[in-house]
């Protein structure tokens, strides 16, 4: 293990020197689920202590959002009146834990504490998984049987009806008014992945509304795609700060079903999944896209390398954030560099590509249980320095005023940066946190450098770490969307 690391830390060294001061606005997620199982009958001081500790290692590996899964399957780890609690949570769908508490209020609380975004992470249409065997009475599948299909085992919402687009959007709202989240996200549940020889069961309703749609495909294209709007006029009308996402599979078609498809072979957003993820980016239906690239670099039927530059070049008009697969990447050599894995080689073609602003890591325990010291790779080079989000002018372009009564005080425990937020009438200038710039002495004040960054904090303190010399601190304050203010700035 130690060799491996200091082969990849020999392999970076270049990479890092050209990296230079580093990425000042990045996106950097995590995805942590539920529908794997892991928090199923768990209580609730176990799963507090392991996200307790998930989070404080993502928050040293660099990490500055997660994507927490709160709806597997038109159900809730958090309290709902709409849908029943989670089997996921509990072991049984519509049991309340106990004892009794909200693990999405809870995630929002830590990760607001640590600077980190909160997304909820939602299934739109699934309304079953294949491995659940018992809907609570409260369930829209009980609830309403006519309005979910079975596939292969699974319970879908027909997402040809319109009752259940406004239903999915129903639940955003509650949950938008309810937690403080900074994002809703979605994933690449649209219709069922297909298994041969089981058609889609709804010839019938495609028959019945054609909506003046010749082909099924279309059609049920924009069945779809009337959901991805409809969800993003609600996000608006409810919080319009509050982040869209969503992240498709990594192929949006191939070369051969279209001219600007990539040179892969394998399953197709646009054909298959009957998701028009550009038709979306496009028409700004959606804030961030993060398409799940889980192949490695060679991989022959959808290749790393030519997937990403095919989203870099089809899918700008929103800031494009790669879906990274922790294990994949460290199980794999780099073809052109065999005594390493690819990590430094992925992260290379990031930095090369202007419109990728940001990974997410797929999944938050690969990366703190450090597998192939990618945990390690990520806190001392990659995501060394904390990172501010990328900004997303079309929600809010406004920065909020400064910071007020920055001072260095001492209680008697050591030296503590302490100032007051500053007024906001509005979301568009309140202050939601702050960033802690250092510079030693005689070094120029320059907040674009990324390197002075030592903290992005949800409070208005900040313990001050034993320096030498004197140096000076500078505050600024961000709002919801990470728009920046002018700089505060006290000596100490």
């Amino acid at each position: 293990m130690k060799r491996l690391f200091l082969i990849l830390l020999t392999v970076v060294l270049c990479q890092q020197t050209m990296m230079a001061q580093g990425q000042k606005r990045e996106f950097r997620g995590a995805w942590i689920q539920a529908v794997n199982g892991q928090w199923t009958g768990v209580g609730r001081d176990q799963m507090q202590r392991t996200l307790t500790y998930q989070l404080d290692e993502l928050l040293k590996d660099g990490v500055n959002a997660i994507f927490f899964q709160v709806r597997p399957e038109c159900d809730a780890l958090y309290q709902s009146s709409i849908e029943p609690w989670s089997r996921f949570l509990t072991a049984q769908q519509g049991r309340a834990p106990q004892p009794y508490w909200d693990p999405l209020k809870w995630m929002v609380d830590e990760c607001h504490k640590r600077g980190m975004e909160l997304h909820a992470w939602i299934n739109p249409y699934r309304a079953k998984t294949k491995t659940t065997h018992e809907l609570a009475s409260n369930h829209i599948a009980i609830q309403h049987p006519e309005r979910v299909f079975n596939y292969d085992g699974q319970f879908i919402l027909n997402p040809a009806l319109p009752e259940n687009r406004a239903f999915i959007c129903h639940v955003c709202g509650d949950i938008l008014r309810r937690y403080d989240v900074d994002g809703l996200h979605y994933d690449d549940y649209f219709y069922p992945y297909p298994v041969a020889g089981q058609p889609i069961p709804d010839q019938q309703y495609f028959a019945a509304n054609p909506r003046g749609f010749n082909n099924i495909g279309d059609w049920r294209r924009d069945n779809v795609s009337l959901f991805v709007k409809e969800l993003c006029d609600t996000v608006r009308a409810v919080k319009p700060w509050v982040k869209v996402g969503v992240s498709p599979f990594g192929i949006y078609r191939n070369k051969r079903s279209s001219d600007i498809g990539s040179n892969t072979n394998g399953l197709q957003n646009y054909d298959d999944l009957y998701a028009d993820i550009l038709l979306w980016v496009n028409n700004g239906w959606v804030d961030y896209c993060v398409p799940q690239i889980y192949w490695e670099i060679g991989n022959k039927a959808a290749d790393y390398e030519t997937l990403i530059k095919w989203w870099n070049q089809y899918c700008g008009n929103r800031p494009l954030y790669i879906g990274e697969d922790v294990e994949r990447t460290v199980k794999n050599a780099d073809p052109k560099n065999p005594a390493s894995h690819q990590m430094p080689a992925k992260f290379r073609l990031h930095e090369q590509l202007p419109n990728v602003k940001g990974t997410v890591l797929w999944y938050a325990k690969a990366a703190v249980d450090n597998i192939g010291n990618y945990g390690t790779m990520l806190r001392t080079v990659y995501w060394k320095h904390p990172a501010l989000q990328p900004e997303m002018p079309w929600i809010d372009k406004k920065a909020p005023k400064k910071v007020k009564k920055l001072k260095a005080v001492d209680f008697g425990q050591g030296p503590m940066l302490m100032w007051t937020a500053p007024k906001g009438k509005t979301w568009k200038d309140e202050a939601v946190r702050y960033v802690v710039y250092r510079f030693a002495k005689g070094e120029r004040v320059d907040i674009q450098d990324a390197s002075k960054i030592v903290a992005i904090t949800g409070t208005t303190s900040y313990e001050l770490p034993h320096v030498k010399d004197k140096s000076t601190w500078v505050v600024t304050a961000l709002d919801r969307l990470s728009n920046e203010s002018k700089i505060k700035k006290v000596k100490h």
